[in-house]
């Protein structure tokens, strides 16, 4: 039961990172009103391209999700270090929007949770 509510929770929490970077991928810097900046365009598209990634990666995990702890340790690493970055941010130039506050807890949060609970039912799922 525990695996199945962690396929789930993995499944919804990784939404987050395909549908902000497929939107992101689309609108470049339309997607924050950032103007129509060439470099900006092609950073913000990169760097959505490598989110929405992130997220089709952590599905791919769901279907044996106990076997999968280097995946999941590396894509957290990768996801909360973009935390950090962004807790910098904050740091020194204030409290951004709300979309990104919620990316923060996402990052700095969710994903390391997600991490330890699959820790969890992987250690459960090899004792049996």
């Amino acid at each position: 039961m525990e695996r199945r509510l962690l396929q789930i929770a993995v499944a919804l929490a990784a939404c987050v990172p395909v549908i902000a970077g497929g939107y992101g991928m689309w609108k470049g810097t339309g997607f924050l009103d950032l103007g129509t900046n060439v470099s900006a365009d092609s950073h913000i598209r990169y760097l959505s391209g490598l989110l929405f990634g992130i997220g089709i990666a952590f599905w791919a995990a769901i279907p044996r999700i106990e076997t999968h702890r280097a995946r999941f340790s590396l894509l957290t690493a990768i996801v909360f270090v973009g935390g950090l970055a962004r807790l910098y941010s904050l740091a020194i130039h204030g409290v951004p929007e709300g979309g990104m506050l919620f990316g923060l807890a996402m990052e700095l949060v969710v994903t390391p949770t997600i991490w330890a609970w699959q820790r969890r039912v992987a250690r459960q799922c090899s004792a049996s």
